[in-house]
Parts: structure tokens; C-alpha cells; sequence
């Protein structure tokens, strides 16, 4: 199993026990990134752990390909010196070097191709935590909002109660009593308290207040040439009643009339 397949084990073992436990999204979402951030250190170390091994095999091969080069100078060397001897036992290190550094330059080339897998899954799993991490944001702010819909939505249920309405219809009757109340016993304070003269004159004027208003409305008239310029209010006649009045155009009867 490579080193990614059981850090994603682990993590969804994580995640699975996180969501079965969870009672605050906002807490799990914080712990899975937490973990996610945890494994991805662990994966970091790792994979310099591969780097560091990948880079000693090709030190290794460098070195036994170096070996081969210097036997085979000895051999070269050994010929020179007519010593063929010399010369068959370094050509025989030299081939062990040469077939060493071959076989430890293959299985760095392996180790290089998945040493290079394992630095693009560690940007995958890093580029996958930063996604994450914007989520995780979006996801809190979609749980905040859900929250304050859910409290909103209780809280109008509570207000849609009969009990909730009938309570303002009572307090706005009470209300209402209470401020009739208070006006009539203002009422009763002005009509039997004070002082009577006083109480007489205000009435008094209010009437004259009401003949200016009857001289206004007879001017407003005359202004219209609904009645003739310099005409006046009517003059009640004595002797005749209060009711009875003369017309203005009615002359009076000649004296030998009046008395026939």
C-alpha cells in the first residue's frame, strides 16, 4: 500500500468518526482540516524521506560506475607493464563495478518515476487542502445562515400563536379604556371646577367668534355677486318676534292706507 493510499485511509476513517459524533459542522469541518493539515506534513516528510533514498542510489551508481572506470585504468595500466595477470583480475573488478552501477542506476530510475508520482500526488494534496479550506468557509457560512433561518422560523411559529395575538388584542383594549378614562375626567375637571365667571366669558367668546365667522361667510358672498354690494345681515324687527324679519325692499304703506 503506498504512502497516499493509507494517508487517505486514515483520513476517511477520521472524517467517517467525526461525522457520526458531530453536533457542530463548524467544530468537524475545523477538525478535518486540521487532520487533512497533520497528514500532508506527515506526507511532506515521507516524500523527502523518497527523495533523499532516490538521490542515494543515483550517489551509489555514480559511485560504482566510477569503480569501473578505475579498474579498467589499472587493467589499461597492468597491459602496459605486460603484467596480463593484473591486467584479467581488474578487467574482472571492473566488470563487477560496471554491472553493479547498472543494476543500482535501474532501480534509481524506478525509484526516481515514482518518487516523481509521489511529489504530484503531495501538490494534489495540497491543492485538494486549500480547496478545502475554501469550502470549509463557505460551508460555515452556509450553517450560520441555516441557524439563523431556523431561529427566525421558531420565533415567527411562536409569534403565529393565538395565545401571542390575543395577549396585544387585550393590551391594546386595556390601552384604549385607560385613555378614555383620562378624557373624561378631564372633561369632568373643566365642566364643574374653575372659576363660573371665567367659564361665561369663554363662552361668550366663542360666540362672538362665531358672528365674525357669519360676517366673513356674508362678505365671502357679496366678493361671489351672490348678494348686491353694501347689503348687511338682516334686521330682526321688534315687536314681532325674534323669528320675523321685513324684507329691505318692502316700502311702507302711505299714511291713509294705514289707516283705512
Amino acid at each position: 500500500m503506498g504512502i497516499f493510499d493509507r494517508l487517505s485511509q486514515m483520513l476517511r476513517s477520521n472524517i467517517n468518526d467525526l461525522i457520526s459524533k458531530a453536533e457542530d459542522p463548524e467544530k468537524m469541518l475545523t477538525q478535518i482540516l486540521a487532520d487533512m493539515r497533520s497528514q500532508l506534513a506527515k506526507a511532506k516528510q515521507q516524500v523527502a524521506t523518497a527523495i533523499a533514498d532516490e538521490k542515494r542510489l543515483r550517489d551509489q551508481a555514480d559511485a560504482e560506475f566510477t569503480q569501473a572506470q578505475d579498474w579498467e585504468r589499472r587493467a589499461m595500466l597492468a597491459v602496459q607493464e605486460n603484467r596480463d595477470d593484473l591486467a584479467k583480475q581488474a578487467l574482472v573488478r571492473q566488470a563487477e563495478h560496471a554491472n553493479n552501477g547498472q543494476q543500482l542506476a535501474q532501480t534509481w530510475e524506478a525509484h526516481r518515476l515514482e518518487t516523481e508520482k509521489l511529489k504530484n500526488s503531495l501538490r494534489d494534496l495540497n491543492d485538494k487542502i486549500e480547496e478545502a479550506k475554501r469550502k470549509k468557509n463557505l460551508l460555515i457560512a452556509r450553517q450560520r445562515r441555516a441557524q439563523a433561518q431556523k431561529r427566525i422560523a421558531e420565533t415567527m411559529s411562536s409569534l403565529s400563536e393565538k395565545s401571542a395575538f390575543e395577549a396585544f388584542s387585550r393590551m391594546e383594549e386595556r390601552i384604549e379604556t385607560n385613555e378614555r378614562q383620562i378624557k373624561a375626567a378631564t372633561e369632568i375637571d373643566e365642566e364643574f371646577s374653575g372659576d363660573t365667571l371665567q367659564r361665561e366669558f369663554k363662552q361668550l367668546e366663542r360666540g362672538a367668534v362665531s358672528g365674525t365667522v357669519d360676517q366673513q361667510l356674508l362678505a365671502l358672498k357679496q366678493k361671489m355677486g351672490m348678494l348686491p354690494a353694501g347689503s348687511s345681515a338682516p334686521a330682526k324687527q321688534l315687536g314681532r318676534g325674534d323669528d320675523e324679519t321685513v324684507p329691505a325692499d318692502i316700502e311702507e304703506l302711505p299714511e291713509e292706507k294705514k289707516t283705512s
